[in-house]
């Protein structure tokens, strides 16, 4: 899961702020007194696995990171790439090396100035200890400060992609050296983000405070507190009751209703995200394509799209959305039940068990399951649905522990984002363990391919051949649904997902 999407060590919180935050039950506001009036209070689904940018893949922990790191470049609402961390850059007439000037005055949050040794520390980082999002460095031969301000990257082929990897989410921020020297990156990361890390309470929050001195200027909020809310309709009550102030825990079933209320402010954004299942093909029957093919005919797509999202999203039997340019037209997986029942025989298969892992803290995983085993069970195949919590999800994802799984990816941009980690053979999130030559030919060309039409046309091909091969069962794209105060100003829902506060201001509700 993406994205894509998931704070300096040895700032504590006053005494009478860390009893008020122990003290307080999930849903509760936190009282800060006066002097922090202006604290947000955002309700996640879940608990962050951990805070090492570079290390994480749960979306929770992007929720939190994405206000306390940068990197050098990062998308805009309309996803264009723009500067951060470096102010500009160039690429040499080869498009083989690129140059980045960094901004100068920047520091980290424990007052330690950023410098190029920053970035060639992170990013060696990554490739070196072959960390989640090493795959967007497979182009990169060198990294290097030319000066404390000025890096340049080095790339053996053109490498049209390369600012969207570099800034397309925060798994690629920028990291202090002494934060992950000390081994506390994971729980009291230090950023040069618009806010700080200031505590955390297992199972029921984080709290950051505002950076006054972020390069983008000083946020509008004088601090963050993100609270673990995993029911949505208990996350909403707590909105509405003014206990939070802003929540993306929205339950699909009220966003109708909610259109109408005036006591709260509703987006419904389309995005890129998609969500999908996988089957491994680790274990037999499922390395065999027809039997994958088979239970992709047997599920009802259109109605776990209606359970799951009332009419919030769009059925999509690939990964991109229409109305993206880099969208392909499929429909070859219609449910067809019969269809499911021919293939079978023909891979001499008989499948009579399904383990399927979901995990409650997307409750749309464990809703679809329910529907999955209604469809396959005409196929003599009894769905296990097995219900954990995330951390464990991922775990067993890791591990191989599943038959299937569902789940989505956040925060994709360029094509290259939807494909190449989860479907390459030698992809960083492959856990189906799909492997096709053809795809990974396609995938590989698609990184190095500049015309943009060439560049289309390759994707298309290879989108299409991956579902053909049933890597993944495409489900739908959702909306971003988020809902906040009328008193919050200065925040947007993005299509990428990325929940930023650094421009959020909270003011008085003018509603009775």
């Amino acid at each position: 899961m993406r994205r894509d999407a998931v704070l300096p060590a040895g700032v504590a919180l006053t005494v009478a702020v860390l009893l008020a935050i122990t003290g307080c039950s999930t849903g509760d506001r936190v009282d800060l007194g006066d002097a922090a009036s202006s604290n947000l209070v955002a309700a996640i689904a879940g608990e962050p696995d951990q805070l090492d940018p570079h290390k994480t893949s749960a979306y929770f922990s992007f929720e939190v990171l994405e206000n306390v790191f940068d990197t050098l470049v990062e998308p805009d609402a309309d996803l264009a790439m723009r500067p951060a961390l470096a102010e500009r850059w160039e690429v040499s007439p080869d498009q083989r090396v690129w140059t980045f000037h960094l901004r100068r005055g920047v520091t980290f949050h424990d007052g330690s100035p950023f410098t190029a040794d920053d970035v060639v520390y992170s990013y060696r980082r990554i490739i070196d200890e072959e960390l989640t999002n090493v795959d967007k460095f497979s182009a990169v031969t060198d990294v290097a400060a030319v000066d404390p301000a000025t890096v340049r990257i080095t790339v053996d082929r053109p490498t049209r992609n390369l600012l969207t990897n570099l800034g397309g989410f925060k798994g690629m921020a920028i990291v202090s050296r002494a934060n992950v020297d000390s081994g506390r990156i994971a729980t009291h990361p230090v950023g040069t983000g618009p806010f700080s890390f200031t505590g955390a309470t297992s199972g029921d929050s984080i709290t950051l405070r505002a950076n006054p001195s972020y390069w983008g200027g000083p946020p509008g909020i004088s601090g963050l507190t993100f609270r673990f809310i995993s029911e949505p309709s208990t996350a909403l009550s707590a909105l509405q009751a003014g206990e939070v102030d802003w929540t993306d825990s929205v339950p699909p079933q009220r966003v109708l209703q909610l259109r109408d209320d005036e006591s709260l402010r509703l987006a419904v954004t389309p995005s890129n995200d998609y969500w999908y299942l996988a089957l491994n093909q680790a274990r037999p029957p499922w390395n065999d394509v027809r039997v994958r093919q088979a239970i992709a005919y047997g599920i009802d797509r259109e109605a776990i799209v209606a359970a799951t999202s009332y009419g919030t999203a769009a059925e999509n039997q690939l990964a991109i959305p229409e109305g993206n340019p880099w969208f392909t037209p499929y429909d070859r997986y219609s449910y067809d039940i019969q269809k499911a029942k021919e293939l079978l025989p023909e891979a001499n298969a008989t499948p009579n068990r399904l383990d399927m892992l979901v995990t409650s803290e997307y409750p749309e995983t464990v809703t679809a399951a329910q529907i999955i085993a209604d469809n396959l069970a005409p196929l003599g195949i009894t769905v296990d649905i097995r219900t954990v919590d995330f951390a464990t999800w991922l775990d067993e994802q890791n591990n191989g522990n599943f038959d299937m799984l569902m789940m989505g990816w956040l925060g994709n941009i360029d094509p290259d984002d939807f494909y190449y980690a989860q479907h390459h053979t030698n992809g960083t999130s492959n856990a189906q363990k799909f492997s096709d030559p053809e795809v990974d030919h396609l995938l590989d060309a698609g990184r190095v391919e500049t015309d943009r039409d060439k560049r289309r046309d390759i994707y298309s091909r290879a989108a299409t051949r991956i579902a053909d091969e049933v890597s993944y069962i495409y489900l739908y794209n959702p909306s971003v649904i988020q809902a906040w105060t009328p008193a919050l100003s200065g925040y947007e829902a993005r299509r990428d997902g990325a929940v930023r506060f650094r421009r959020a201001v909270l003011g008085e509700d003018d509603n009775p």
